[in-house]
Parts: C-alpha cells; structure tokens; sequence
C-alpha cells in the first residue's frame, strides 16, 4: 500500500501500549473535519491489528493503509464523515 496521503495531523503514540494508540487515535479524529487525513506513527506492533479492528469497526472512519517499518508502525486513517 501507498503511504503517499496528504496528512493533515500526525499523531505520535510511539512508546505507548495498547489500549494508547487508539484511544489517543480516536480523540486526534474526532477533532478533525471530514476528508483530513491522521498519520498515525507507532511502536507497538499490536497497533496493527487494533488499529485495523477500529476502523473497521467505526462509522465515519477508513484505514488507508499501514506500513511496518523496523519497529516502526505508520497508519493513515482519513475522517469520512
């Protein structure tokens, strides 16, 4: 998948364990208008699945991509309504 998106916030979660990232990553949508785009930039490799499981789950949210790097974890999530 691409990680070529026009961000609109990044949020770092990096060092932070589940239940963090998504919690922090919900608050950072709700903030943002429909069509922004979050970057979400992650440690916990556990932030794949959860991340991936929220947004499959939420109205109004869609997981563009995810991309592992190392032990790096980069998720965009773009606010569709």
């Amino acid at each position: 998948m691409s990680s070529e998106y026009d961000t609109t916030e990044t949020l770092d979660v990096k060092g932070q364990s589940c239940p963090m990232p998504i919690v922090k990553t919900k608050q950072a949508i709700d903030d943002l208008d429909a069509g922004d785009v979050l970057e979400v930039v992650a440690t916990d490799s556990g932030s794949m699945s959860d991340i991936q499981g929220w947004a499959d789950g939420t109205d109004g949210v869609e997981l563009l991509d995810q991309v592992e790097d190392g032990d790096l974890y980069t998720h965009h999530v773009k606010k569709t309504e």
